[in-house]
This record gives C-alpha cells, sequence and structure tokens, in this order.
C-alpha cells in the first residue's frame, strides 16, 4: 500500500506545478512585455464591412430628428416662409432706397425718342404646286440650285411648303409666286401671290 501512495498518476503530475528554470522565466517575460508594448495589429476588415460602420459611426454624428405630426410640420413649413418672405421684403425696400437716391442725385435726362416702325419686307418665293387637295391650301415645291463654294459642284435641293390660296386659283403643276405672311394655320406662313404659268 505504501508503494501505490508514492506511485505518481499522471493526473497529479499535470496538477503539480512545474518551476521554470530562470534561463525560460527571464524569456517569457521578455515576449510578454514585447507583446504589452508593440501596438496590437487591427484584424483586417472588408471593404462592405468598413462602409457599414462609416456609415454607422456618420448617422450616430448627426442628432436624430424628433418625429412631428402633419400639423407640426405644416407649421415649421410656414414660419419658414415668413422668415424668407421678410428677408425678400427687407431686401427689396433696400433696392428701392438705393434707387431713388440714384436718380435723386442725377439730374433726369430726356428719354430717347420712340423710333417709328417699319413693316419688314416679306420673303417671296416661286415654286411649283404639288398638291391642292386641301380647301383654300396649296403645297408648294420650292427647288433651289447653288454652287458648292468648296467643291464648285451644282447642288439641287428642294422644299416644301404650305401656302393660303383663297380663291383656289392654282392646281398641280402650276408655276406659282408664294409671299410670307402671318401664320395662318399650324403650317400655313405663306399665300398665294399669283400664278406665273399654268400646267399644260
Amino acid at each position: 500500500m505504501a508503494e501505490e501512495e508514492d506511485a505518481v498518476t499522471p493526473d497529479d503530475a499535470a496538477a503539480e506545478p512545474v518551476e521554470e528554470t530562470p534561463a525560460e522565466d527571464e524569456a517569457t517575460r521578455a515576449a510578454a512585455s514585447s507583446e504589452a508594448t508593440a501596438p496590437p495589429q487591427p484584424e483586417p476588415v472588408a471593404p462592405k464591412e468598413r462602409r457599414r460602420r462609416a456609415r454607422a459611426a456618420k448617422a450616430a454624428a448627426v442628432p436624430a430628428r424628433k418625429q412631428m405630426t402633419p400639423e407640426e410640420r405644416q407649421a415649421e413649413r410656414d414660419a419658414e416662409r415668413r422668415r424668407k418672405a421678410d428677408v425678400r421684403r427687407r431686401r427689396r425696400q433696400r433696392e428701392r432706397e438705393k434707387a431713388r437716391g440714384g436718380r435723386t442725385a442725377s439730374p433726369a435726362e430726356p428719354l430717347a425718342p420712340r423710333r417709328e416702325q417699319h413693316p419688314g419686307q416679306q420673303k417671296t418665293r416661286q415654286g411649283v404646286v404639288i398638291s391642292d387637295r386641301a380647301s383654300k391650301t396649296i403645297v408648294v415645291r420650292i427647288d433651289v440650285s447653288r454652287r458648292h463654294p468648296s467643291y464648285e459642284k451644282v447642288v439641287r435641293t428642294s422644299s416644301t411648303l404650305h401656302a393660303h390660296d383663297e380663291r383656289e386659283d392654282a392646281h398641280i403643276g402650276d408655276t406659282v409666286v408664294v409671299r410670307e405672311s402671318r401664320p395662318l394655320s399650324r403650317t400655313k406662313r405663306w399665300r398665294l401671290v399669283e400664278v406665273v404659268e399654268r400646267a399644260r
């Protein structure tokens, strides 16, 4: 039985403190002190997590708005409008006083005489009637041929316009002269002046 008490079980060996040698003790103390003095390494943070934290910090910095009823919100809007109206009124009053002061300081200058109104010269175009189906309206094709400024080639273009024909005098194929006028409808800005040549 005495032999059994002297035998050391593995559990007892683990429970007993192990004495360190002075060299090992110094090494562990040095490692612990270097860990304490070194700055802690930040753990890597994913970009999404970094943005989420930044948004949360920004939201925390902004003071939260208090919950308001619709009537309170409307009252706040009205107060802001009144404040802005007062600012505008004071600014306009200052501008009026400044303008009055400038007028009284300088002598009154005579107003310039009003220019006479001269009616403008209306454009006239000669073209061929390509449609007379609409009532009191003809469609005229204006052919233009001009020499190109750079290439010296003769370039021929055409455009169509709608003209007012009160007496329905012109028909398809007629050569007519039209003159610019006030807008007579959505598309008509010209009037028939005369039929130059009848279609055969």
